[in-house]
């Protein structure tokens, strides 16, 4: 059994950004954005840790709206063009080490603004997808309105645990110690040499899609108090592992194993505290969405939420749709050599 298969990118639509809109929920306003028709089953992709929902590719949410999904994606509060808390200070490094001070919000808000954007958008349950802090997200979504969840996939991410899913120390120290940009050209290279940091080794770096994306993330809302505010939130947030046990939805974990932000050992972690969770583990992924993995995991989502559909018996599920080869037991292996 192989850990993953290269797909080209042609196998991966590309498509214009659709248009931007917004809505209100409980004072906070959100900018989302959607792909494909609203009368299929919903998807709602949760973004990670200071990123817009730029990061989230236009063909990879094209892919899973062809397949079937009406897709929503959102800029959680703080980031791109939904509302930022800018009255709020950041907080300092003794706020985030002693946790003296309250943060302005939690993880379980940020989950509440997600929830609330179904509301507003008429969406009574949907497929959850999140990224790394979007994880923290989309988990806390599952377990306070667990009936809004169809399914959940949890893409290199942890659960809240701090024994589990560290970073490495070196990696976290070379972040915290970056200068903060003050221009475009700066906030642009600043991005790069993060990608650098943590992405995906195992793939070919994709500098000019890169710069694409951080230039527009630039020009749509850069806000470096707004990610601290983020950060602050995420360490104010509490271990979920026993809670995670009352998780119904099916759910699927992918992890890069040679993630150096959120060990793969934060994927393990879910993977076993959600009853039937799958875990699928790739080599070579660090703490990024490589583009050569974005039709393996399409594949790997679109095979979890049929299954969720047609247990739902809601629809039947879709003929066709192959996960292809899971490298669960890749990723055991790799445990046990660790270990020795």
């Amino acid at each position: 059994m192989t850990s993953q298969h290269s797909a080209s990118p042609a196998e991966v639509p590309t498509v214009d950004e659709p248009a931007v809109e917004r809505v209100r929920v409980d004072g906070v306003e959100l900018a989302y954005e959607t792909f494909g028709d609203p009368a299929d089953p919903p998807l709602v992709l949760v973004m990670g840790l200071g990123a817009q929902m730029l990061a989230w590719p236009d063909a990879f949410c094209q892919a899973l709206a062809d397949a079937g999904h009406h897709v929503v994606r959102f800029d959680n509060r703080d980031v791109g063009l939904s509302t930022h808390l800018d009255d709020v200070p950041p907080p300092r490094l003794r706020d985030l080490v002693l946790r003296r001070r309250r943060p302005p919000y939690r993880i379980d808000d940020m989950a509440d603004d997600a929830l609330g954007l179904l509301d507003a958008l008429g969406i009574d349950a949907a497929h959850v997808v999140g990224a790394s802090m979007g994880g923290f997200i989309a988990q806390t979504m599952a377990l306070r309105q667990p009936a809004k969840v169809r399914s959940l996939t949890l893409i290199m991410t942890s659960t809240g645990s701090t024994k589990v899913g560290r970073a490495r120390p070196k990696v976290l120290w070379r972040i915290l110690r970056r200068r903060v940009a003050t221009t475009r050209e700066e906030a642009v290279s600043a991005s790069i040499e993060g990608y650098r940091l943590i992405g995906s080794g195992g793939y070919a770096f994709d500098e000019e899609y890169l710069r694409d994306i951080a230039g527009r993330a630039y020009d749509r809302g850069f806000d470096p108090a707004g990610q601290l505010r983020q950060i602050w939130a995420i360490t104010a947030q509490a271990n979920r592992t026993r809670d995670l046990a009352g998780i119904s939805a099916p759910t699927l974990v992918v992890h890069g194993l040679e993630d150096p932000l959120v060990n793969v050992s934060g994927g393990l972690a879910l993977a076993r505290a959600i009853p039937r969770a799958t875990l699928v583990g790739f080599h070579g992924m660090g703490h990024d969405l490589p583009r050569a993995l974005w039709p393996d995991i399409v594949r790997q989502i679109l095979a979890l939420t049929a299954t969720a559909e047609a247990d739902a018996g809601t629809v039947r599920a879709a003929p066709g749709i192959d996960p292809g080869p899971t490298p669960i037991r890749r990723a055991a292996r790799w445990r046990r050599s660790r270990r020795g």
